[in-house]
């Protein structure tokens, strides 16, 4: 459920960009080429559509992003912690002082 909701938000996000760089904040955009009051879609009417089409996406996309978080895989029950967390406490301390052998090797060559 988490794959669909991801790919779903993706789709939205490029048909938000699309949508957004269609609009011309002048007017002028996708609705300047309609000049004809004889058109199906007119001036006003292309206008109305892409905000509403930019509105819609946008809380689309914020819904989808809230319903999202309920899906996320958290991993499997039996392993605690992360992967990140595991790296913390496995690090070595660079302030720690190296400890040497004390005691001389023995010589087993004899």
């Amino acid at each position: 459920m988490y794959t669909l909701i991801t790919v779903l938000i993706f789709i939205i996000c490029i048909l938000l960009v699309l949508i957004v760089l269609v609009q011309n904040s002048k007017g002028g955009g996708l609705a300047s080429n309609f000049q004809s009051a004889g058109q199906v879609m007119g001036v006003r009417k292309t206008n109305d559509f892409l905000e509403k089409a930019t509105w819609g996406l946008a809380g689309a996309l914020l819904f989808l992003s809230v319903v999202g978080t309920a899906f996320i895989p958290h991993g499997e029950a039996g392993v605690e912690g992360s992967r990140v967390s595991k790296q913390i406490e496995n690090a070595v301390d660079p302030t720690q002082v190296p400890s040497f052998p004390t005691t001389a090797p023995t010589d087993t060559a004899q």
